[in-house]
């Protein structure tokens, strides 16, 4: 963790990336912005490492706001096995926030990291102050257990044209969204030292079978989730369909909800400038 003796980093490009053990697991991670105040701790999404963050995005909120990014176990360079549940991957991130010694945190969440939020919110209600999910949809939400098939159909796609599977999962293929996929693809790599470790096939194909069961559980009483959440997406998202960011705005008790028109999954990092403030502005209320 930094103190306020070390020197405040501002942009996500040059974020040392640090470890903590804790649980026989050692947690990398990646954290910015002032330390002071509640930390933004950030749930990335599907084959993901520390390196998949839109810096447009964290860098504008770190401006104001503790951001702290990190690995879950067996992703990236965070060491142990990957859990085949959305339940016990939020238990892991509830170890790495503890063993940080927070006690109270905001989230911002994407795909993936959205349930594994949820979750955690439903346990540990207490934890979190403020959540934004976007991208995500809620355990037995219609579709979810789709996300494999709509994954690799989506990465053979991108194979044959030589491109990111992101360019084909997140954005539309439009003129549009191939001019937002490949700025956000190349925003992806302005860091150019110290990046994390791909993640392994196996860890990969686990997330899925995560993904496929959360799908198929049994849905969650939202009504719980008592904190002040933003929920956003695109109106096309063909991974986690657009609809279930509206099953979430209706569950969840006076959340807000906002849908960025003509994009996809990565909606907000096609809308990148609406949406830094946006997010921005729901964390310093």
């Amino acid at each position: 963790m930094t103190t306020g003796n070390d020197p405040v980093v501002t942009s996500y490009a040059k974020a040392p990336t640090r470890t903590i053990t804790a649980g026989g697991v050692t947690y990398a991670y990646r954290e910015l912005g002032p330390p002071t105040g509640v930390p933004v701790v950030f749930f990335v999404h599907l084959a993901a490492t520390l390196d998949n963050w839109d810096p447009r995005i964290i860098d504008h909120i770190a401006k104001n706001h503790h951001v702290i990014a990190f690995d879950n176990r067996g992703v990236g360079a965070s060491t142990g096995t990957l859990p085949d549940s959305v339940e016990a991957m939020a238990d892991d991130a509830v170890t790495f926030i503890e063993a940080l010694g927070l006690d109270k945190v905001d989230i911002f969440s994407f795909s993936l990291g959205g349930m594994i939020a949820q979750a955690l919110v439903l346990e540990h209600p207490e934890l979190v102050r403020r959540l934004i999910l976007t991208g995500t949809g809620p355990a037995g939400g219609k579709n979810i257990d789709k996300v494999a098939r709509t994954t690799y159909y989506d990465m053979l796609r991108a194979a044959l044209a030589r491109s990111d599977p992101k360019e084909f999962l997140f954005f539309n293929r439009n003129v549009t969204g191939k001019r937002a996929a490949r700025a956000f693809v190349q925003r992806l790599d302005e860091r150019t030292t110290d990046r994390d470790a791909p993640i392994k096939v196996k860890a990969f194909r686990t997330q899925l079978k995560a993904i496929k069961k959360w799908g198929r559980s049994t849905p969650a009483d939202l009504s719980k989730i008592t904190q002040p959440t933003l929920i956003a997406n695109g109106d096309n998202d063909r991974m986690v369909p657009s609809i279930l960011s509206e099953d979430l705005h209706r569950r969840i008790d006076k959340s807000e909800l906002v849908i960025y028109p003509d994009s996809g999954h990565g909606g907000i990092f096609q809308y990148h400038e609406e949406f830094a403030p946006t997010a921005a502005e729901f964390l310093d209320r």
